[in-house]
């Protein structure tokens, strides 16, 4: 396990691992970068960050033991191997992200934003062993229908999953130059902006941030990332011993994945469930609101006894 680009005082560092043919880096934080006496955090990013949208939340978590943040496969410094980059592929890299990291039934808490809450809860429902906790904001909780895309975002959903969107993402760079500053409250400051472009120089190398909106589980399709989904939504519902939370935030209904009528999904079909507004903020939430994300994380860790009190 390589280990460079040590953080302030040697709390957070960023590291890489070989994981099947290619690698996954990953962000660390904790004493010493090590494991303390509670569960793991790992927290998962979304379409088209990278572990780097953590760099404030997983100080604070940090502090209760053991944080990691992958960038997920082709995402971030993680590798660009050559294949689709469907949900099942990112979810297979995880699986041997975890495995080389020591985490294969390690007690856990997973924290997930927009696709990274999707693939906690498909990690958690196909591998519960030790899976103490998890946290999402702005994620996929259920197969959805076109009715879940107000105004604009449908026909912009039906272009990337057209041939349309090949040009609006690879040649364009929509995600990077567009829809983070359309998805954040807060101004993105250039060296923001220089962190999120940097994996993605060429039209190649963007292929990954186009699969995930094709991924996006609408009106049945595709077949194979609606049923994974429908299963991990038969876990939400069954695993009343494990606490979940919800993050929402104060935003409108065409910049929010997580609405009233999403938050009121969650509350009945999903078991041991905690729902804490965190404030203003667009779909990029972990942008906006870090500190009120590390802030409530924090406390219902501690709330469950998953972390100790004044940690």
């Amino acid at each position: 396990m390589g280990v460079s680009n040590p953080g302030m005082h040697g709390i957070e560092t960023t590291e890489s691992v070989p994981v099947l043919d290619s690698t996954i880096a990953f962000r660390s934080a904790g004493p010493g970068g090590g494991a303390g006496d509670g569960p793991t955090f790992v927290l998962l990013h979304g379409n088209p960050s990278s572990s780097y949208a953590w760099r404030d939340v997983l100080p604070v978590l940090g502090r209760h033991g053991r944080a990691l943040a992958p960038d997920l496969i082709g995402m971030g410094d993680s590798g660009k191997p050559a294949i689709a980059y469907g949900f099942a592929d990112s979810a297979r890299y995880l699986d041997a992200w975890f495995t080389a990291v020591g985490l294969d039934g390690a007690d856990v808490v997973l924290v997930g934003h927009d696709w990274g809450g999707a693939l906690a809860f498909d990690r958690a429902a196909r591998h519960p062993a030790g899976v103490r906790g998890v946290a999402v904001m702005e994620t996929i909780v259920r197969p959805m229908t076109w009715d879940d895309f107000p105004g604009p975002a449908r026909p912009r959903y039906e272009a990337l999953r057209s041939a349309a969107g090949e040009e609006k993402v690879l040649d364009q760079n929509f995600f990077i130059e567009q829809a983070l500053a359309a998805t954040t409250l807060t101004e993105l400051t250039e060296a923001d902006m220089a962190a999120y472009r940097r994996p993605y120089p060429t039209r190649e190398s963007r292929r990954p941030l186009l699969a995930w909106p094709r991924e996006m589980p609408i009106a049945g399709e595709p077949a194979a990332t609606v049923a994974r989904i429908e299963a991990y939504d038969r876990w939400l519902a069954a695993s009343a011993d494990v606490p979940k939370l919800l993050l929402t935030f104060q935003g409108t209904g065409d910049t929010l994945m997580i609405g009233p009528d999403m938050v009121a999904w969650c509350a009945a079909n999903v078991a041991a469930l905690e729902v804490e507004d965190c404030g203003p903020a667009a779909h990029f939430a972990v942008q906006d609101q870090p500190e009120a994300i590390a802030a409530a994380v924090s406390a219902w860790a501690t709330r469950h006894g998953l972390v100790a009190a004044g940690g």
